[in-house]
């Protein structure tokens, strides 16, 4: 029941459903690409990832000082359903910036 909780709760914000529908479209970004594309402070979107994260939706690869996230695989029934119905839903999504690639991704 803890688990279904935590995951109904992570869904109803805005910002995160933004995160996932951005991160299913893109692939595993590094937080500095998200922050950036998103338009948000750091403090901010790691809050937001970390709650994605413990509702099992995200999983995260760190390459030295920098996390990677990107959509968990596989998921359970509920949540590719979950993430299904994110898919179909009108979001525009903002353009990518990759700025992990430029080298300037900043702490």
């Amino acid at each position: 029941m803890e688990n279904f909780l935590r995951t109904v709760s992570a869904l109803n914000d805005e910002t995160r459903v933004l995160i996932l529908r951005f991160l299913d479209a893109h692939g595993e970004l590094c937080v500095c690409d998200l922050q950036a594309s998103l338009g948000m402070i750091q403090s901010r979107l790691s809050r937001h990832l970390k709650i994605l994260k413990e509702a099992g939706f995200l999983r995260v690869n760190r390459k030295g000082r920098w996390a990677y996230y990107a959509i968990r695989s596989p998921l359970d029934r509920f949540r590719l359903a979950a993430l299904e119905e994110i898919r179909h839903l009108d979001i525009p999504l903002p353009p990518l910036q990759k700025t992990s690639e430029k080298g300037s991704c900043q702490l």
